[in-house]
């Protein structure tokens, strides 16, 4: 090797140890998991978390909605969030979804990702998709329409007038189609479709854009005992595909899905563990089960 070329390589190594002790990195000041490099825009979860918070808190008018607020999520789990209202569950995945920025705390993406830098459109491109309570659909189009609208592709004006379903996102199509419980409904128009089928289609909207993370706020409100059901052996299904993060006061339909569940009172964390753990923990019956 030249001296030239290894004058420039020392400059280089130097300038890169220059970033990581002032914490500027692409990586946030983190470095990528295992010693792998970080590659900008993919998820690393080779230390085994793909959702970090640490001590986030965020105020509104003199109020605390989140305090001090510490939780992670591995990749593939289904974790269950829990808590009286206004314990701060809707904000933390404001936070998440950077619809809401905190005042001080760390928010990342797997290892690398820090989303407080990203806007709200750049992080459901990195892979977050979250669905609200009420289901969001278009009505007036089919089930089939909704999920072709939904796939991931150049939404400008000429690529969309020239798009063609190709035989791979077919595919994708109908495989959604067959998860969400909809296959036989692929015809019917959205607003015809019961309560429970929205939300399905909703989530199915979601799955089209091949999410890592898939936040979800009260998904069984207002179902049938059989539409919670299935909606339960969906989640189950997506569970080990996707992590799911899933707001949800039916403490029924949480025992059929759960592992761990995490309990927020006053924007912290109050309790953690399996269900049977958390409902007898004195602090969670006084603040939010009762007796």
């Amino acid at each position: 090797m030249t001296p030239d070329l290894l004058e420039a390589g020392a400059q280089r190594k130097a300038a890169h140890a220059q970033k990581v002790l002032k914490g500027r990195t692409e990586s946030g000041g983190r470095a990528a998991g295992f010693s792998r490099p970080a590659v900008p825009g993919e998820v690393d979860v080779a230390h085994g978390r793909i959702l970090y918070l640490e001590d986030v808190s965020v105020s509104f008018d003199g109020f605390k909605a989140i305090n001090k607020l510490s939780l992670d999520i591995a990749p593939g789990e289904l974790r269950c969030i829990i808590g009286p209202n206004g314990a701060g569950k809707t904000t933390m995945m404001d936070i998440i979804t950077g619809k809401t920025r905190p005042n001080e705390g760390t928010v990342f993406f797997g290892s690398t990702i820090d989303l407080l830098r990203h806007t709200e459109p750049e992080i459901a491109q990195l892979g977050i998709g979250r669905k609200f309570q009420k289901p969001t659909v278009f009505e007036q189009l089919s089930v089939f329409e909704n999920l072709e609208l939904a796939l991931k592709t150049d939404k400008r004006v000429a690529p969309s007038m020239r798009f063609k379903l190709d035989s791979a996102q077919a595919d994708r199509l109908a495989e959604v189609l067959h998860t969400i419980h909809l296959a036989s409904s692929v015809t019917r128009m959205a607003g015809n479709l019961s309560h429970g089928q929205k939300q399905w289609l909703e989530i199915g909207m979601l799955l089209m854009q091949d999410p890592k993370l898939l936040l979800l706020d009260e998904p069984v409100a207002g179902m049938t005992d059989e539409e919670t059901a299935r909606t339960a052996e969906l989640f189950l299904t997506l569970k080990g595909k996707h992590s799911l993060m899933v707001v949800e006061h039916d403490m029924s339909f949480i025992r059929t899905i759960s592992e761990i569940v995490t309990v927020l009172c006053d924007g912290s964390v109050l309790a953690q563990g399996t269900l049977d753990q958390v409902q007898n923990d004195e602090r969670v019956i006084e603040v939010y089960l009762g007796r």
